[in-house]
């Protein structure tokens, strides 16, 4: 059977109530599990207090302009809000910038999964020519000639002394704390039935009874598996990026991403890789269209779109650091420089 029967079979399990006999449990706790508050340690304090300074620290970059909440920005759900991210001299990037909100306990990082976790993921953009376009080299000694950061680091690792393995380390401690945990939905899962609207109730089942959990399940709603984009049509779109293809070079990679969380979709918008689906409303559609087989109504698009606005949770409250100063000796930073061929 073909990936497209499989898939239209599935869902007509899933509508006539028969999905337990092929995996699926009829609660919800079996398809989907609360966001928890994340309790840091100790320990772990100084290391996240340093990871968040060089989140928002542009000197990671070529420019000095460009810093790791340019394209995660904490103040609008972790992104960008752009179909795809402005880069250094304004390049426009290839791919649609995910959200870094919840972002730890998914199955690898990136849209292909290039990076195996999030202090592997917070080392690329460092030196991607197309985004913060530095080198690990030249950031370390950044950092290095900046007084202020000594005892940060003193701290956070027991050492001043600054490599590109403890910035990216503590990098990614902090991003470990970007979670959003009590959204409406997960006051339901937690027994709270009056957390969710009728309509809201209407669609999530709707959500479940299509076929939509196949990918879309577990703590984040998604970020567990790579599926491919177009199952039952292909879709279509002008964006290059071929999705794990461009990793493993197999052309039945073509078209795989990382399936998204859905977490606090609401804020996260565009949508997919290419960021074509500017609303809500257009992603369920044309993923009912090309993953499903299945064509909403505008009253069912509106009750999942209901449900979806649900798993919104607490944003975490940051404070925006102050930076150390840079001296003397620390290098001085043209964004306008002419732009270097490649040797």
């Amino acid at each position: 059977m073909s990936l497209k029967s499989k898939t239209i079979v599935f869902g007509a399990l899933i509508s006539m109530g028969l999905a337990g006999t092929i995996g699926f449990a009829a609660s919800n706790n079996s398809i989907f599990k609360p966001v928890e508050p994340v309790v840091v340690n100790e320990q772990m304090k100084p290391i996240v207090e340093l990871g968040k300074m060089l989140w928002f620290d542009p000197r990671l970059s070529r420019s000095g302009f460009i810093s790791c909440n340019s394209c995660h920005n904490l103040s609008t759900g972790g992104v960008d809000n752009l179909k795809t991210s402005v880069g250094d001299y304004w390049a426009q990037g290839p791919i649609n910038s995910p959200t870094v909100l919840n972002a730890e306990h998914q199955i690898a990082q990136f849209w292909d999964g290039r990076a195996k976790d999030l202090k592997e993921q917070a080392g690329g953009p460092i030196e991607n020519p197309l985004e913060m376009a530095s080198s690990h080299e030249i950031a370390v000694n950044v950092i290095d000639s900046i007084p202020g950061y000594k005892p940060y680091f003193k701290k956070a690792f027991g050492t001043d002394k600054v490599t590109i393995e403890e910035i990216t380390e503590a990098i990614a401690a902090f991003e470990h704390t970007l979670v959003t945990p009590n959204s409406p939905f997960d006051k339901y899962l937690k027994g709270d039935e009056k957390a969710l609207t009728d309509q809201e109730k209407k669609g999530l089942e709707l959500f479940k009874t299509s076929g939509c959990i196949m990918c879309h399940n577990g703590p984040l709603l998604g970020g567990n598996s790579f599926q491919k984009m177009g199952v039952v049509r292909p879709y279509e779109t002008t964006n290059t990026a071929q999705g794990v293809a461009g990793i493993s070079k197999k052309d039945q990679d073509r078209m795989n991403f990382k399936v998204p969380t859905l977490r606090n979709v609401e804020l996260t918008y565009p949508y997919f890789h290419d960021g074509e689906a500017g609303n809500l409303a257009t992603a369920v559609r044309i993923m009912g269209e090309l993953q499903l087989g299945r064509t909403y109504t505008k009253e069912e698009i509106a009750d999942i779109v209901a449900w979806l606005k649900t798993l919104t949770g607490e944003l975490p409250e940051i404070v925006i650091p102050t930076l150390p100063v840079s001296v003397d000796a620390t290098p001085e930073f043209n964004p306008w420089a002419p732009k270097k061929d490649k040797e």
